[in-house]
Order: structure tokens, then C-alpha cells, then sequence
């Protein structure tokens, strides 16, 4: 029985030792190098290519290498039976609500518009205790981000499948968009990427939101229609946004993006998993497979997530 790596344009030594380190005598083949496909039950993957998992007669299981699982789902070829995993790591809960945190910040105090305009021109600036912001998706980063804005005293709602009881957060579901969307300063979206979310952040969703609303999305770039946003922004009804993912990473030269004063660019970085948090409980689910018992996490594909 064997544990595949398979992680293309990313190193994965800090993994293979980590999970050696947990698990001393575990076989992990790390691809593309050669190894026998029949031994491999047990994959921890990002990005994999299309299609890959087919060829291995023996899986049982795929585990994401992060919070987010669409880059498995997405994949039609992988078979019925294998199960998928994702990781719930309370660092990257903690990491996420602080860099949603720091950007609304940011935009409250026109930090970087100052720093870009270079001119002495002092404006005016909005205060926290009056600063509306919505969160698409209170899944586990969207409800940490939440409990994070509401402990530093803004007033916050979210939107999800159906209504959840979060301390001060007021909860709309799905049939409720327009009314969440109506009085938002700010708005931010942590849905999970399936065929429903895809290119939610689009025209229609937009003339929703209150003129001067801002956008962060730290999400999937997948959720946004790009065109759209360059048209709000440029035409003022929103007064800008900070993105941290994209539809292609990294984001080419050329785009249009980076060119817009309003639209502040990060390289994802929000929240970004380290092995040693996160390799016990990819360990826990693997030792779980071998003795048949009940994983940890486990996606349900009809939902993607």
C-alpha cells in the first residue's frame, strides 16, 4: 500500500517529510517519478492533471493538500468510489479572517489610494462601527472571518445554503440574496466553487449592491466575471476591490487588472497551509482507510463540498 504526492509546480519535500515524520515507514511516491500505480490507494493532491486518477486501479481515497476541493471535483474522471477529503485547519480559519480583515481596513482608510495617488490630498474616511459587511459563504474560513469582523466590532451578515446561528452575524439563505445584498458597504466572497457559485460575482448580482460598495474576493477567480467588475468599478457604482485569486495564476502582465488604481491585487495569499498543521489529520484519515473505518471530511460530491 502506497501514499502518492501529486503537486505539479509545487515542491512537495516538505510534505513527503512531514508525512514520514508522522507516519515512519509509510511508502510515498511523489509524482511524476516512476512507481507502481496498482500499490497507490492514497492520494494528497493539488491541481492534479485531468484525469490522471483513472489509471490507478487500487484508490481509494484523493485528499486535498488545502481548504479547497474544486480543483478535485472539477475533474469528471475521477471513479465513483473514491472518496475526496478536504483539510479543516484552524490556522488557515485564524490566517483568513485576519487578511480579510486587514483589507477592509485598508479600504476604510483609503491606505492605499493615498500611497497610489502620491498627492497630499487628504479623504475622508468610514468608521468600523458603521461599516456594513456581507460574507458569501459562513462554511468554515466564511464563518471564521465573520466571528473575526464582528469581535472588531463591524456589522456583519452572511449568505449561505441555509441560515446559520452565529453569534452577532445576521444569516440570509439562498433564496435571500437580493435583501442581503441591499445595504452592504463591503462584500465578500468565500463561497466553494461549484456549478452554481460559478460567475456569481457578475453584472446582476452587482446593480444589487449599494452604489460605493466594495468587493473582496478571496474565494476562487472562477466566481468572478472579470469584464463585469472593471465596468462597475470603472463606471463608480463600485468603489472598488481587492481580489486575491484568479482565473489564471499568475495573472498575466497584460491584464486589465493591473492597471485599475481601485482594483488592489494579491498573489493568493490569504491563507496558505503549512504541512505540520495540516499532515496529522491527513495521517488520522489514511490510518482510518486502512482499518475501514469512517473518514474525516469527506466532500459530498452532489454539493461539491
Amino acid at each position: 500500500m502506497s501514499v502518492l504526492v501529486i503537486s505539479p509546480g509545487r515542491n512537495p519535500e516538505k510534505w513527503v517529510n512531514e508525512l514520514k515524520n508522522q507516519h515512519p515507514g509509510m511508502n510515498v511516491f511523489v509524482y511524476p517519478e516512476e512507481h507502481d500505480k496498482e500499490e497507490v490507494e492514497y492520494a494528497i493532491a493539488w491541481k492534479h492533471p485531468r484525469g490522471i486518477f483513472k489509471n490507478y486501479p487500487n484508490l481509494k481515497v484523493v485528499a486535498s493538500m488545502g481548504a479547497g476541493v474544486d480543483h478535485i471535483t472539477s475533474d469528471p474522471e475521477i471513479p465513483e468510489h473514491v472518496k475526496i477529503t478536504r483539510i479543516v485547519d484552524g490556522q488557515l480559519r485564524e490566517d483568513m479572517g485576519d487578511f480579510v480583515l486587514a483589507l477592509i481596513l485598508n479600504h476604510l482608510r483609503n491606505l492605499s489610494l493615498h500611497h497610489n495617488s502620491r498627492e497630499w490630498k487628504p479623504k475622508s474616511y468610514i468608521r468600523i462601527k458603521d461599516t456594513r459587511v456581507g460574507i458569501m459563504g459562513l462554511g468554515v474560513l466564511g464563518s471564521g472571518v465573520a466571528e473575526k469582523l464582528v469581535k472588531n466590532d463591524f456589522q456583519v451578515s452572511g449568505w449561505s445554503r441555509s441560515k446559520k446561528e452565529l453569534e452577532g452575524v445576521k444569516s440570509y439563505e439562498l433564496d435571500e440574496l437580493e435583501d442581503f445584498l441591499e445595504n452592504l458597504d463591503v462584500l465578500v466572497c468565500l463561497l466553494p466553487l461549484t456549478p452554481d457559485t460559478e460567475n456569481i460575482l457578475n453584472s446582476d448580482l452587482f446593480e444589487k449592491l449599494p452604489e460605493g460598495a466594495f468587493l473582496i474576493n478571496v474565494a476562487r477567480g472562477e466566481h468572478l466575471v472579470e469584464q463585469d467588475l472593471l465596468n462597475y468599478v470603472n463606471s463608480g457604482h463600485l468603489s472598488g476591490a481587492a481580489l486575491d485569486v484568479f482565473r489564471k495564476e499568475p495573472l498575466p502582465e497584460d491584464h486589465p487588472f493591473w492597471e485599475n488604481p481601485k482594483i488592489y491585487i494579491t498573489p493568493h495569499i490569504a491563507s496558505v497551509t503549512d504541512p505540520k498543521e495540516v499532515v496529522p489529520q491527513i495521517v488520522d484519515n489514511y490510518e482510518r482507510m486502512t482499518e475501514g473505518e469512517e473518514l474525516h471530511n469527506v466532500v459530498r460530491r452532489e454539493k461539491g463540498y
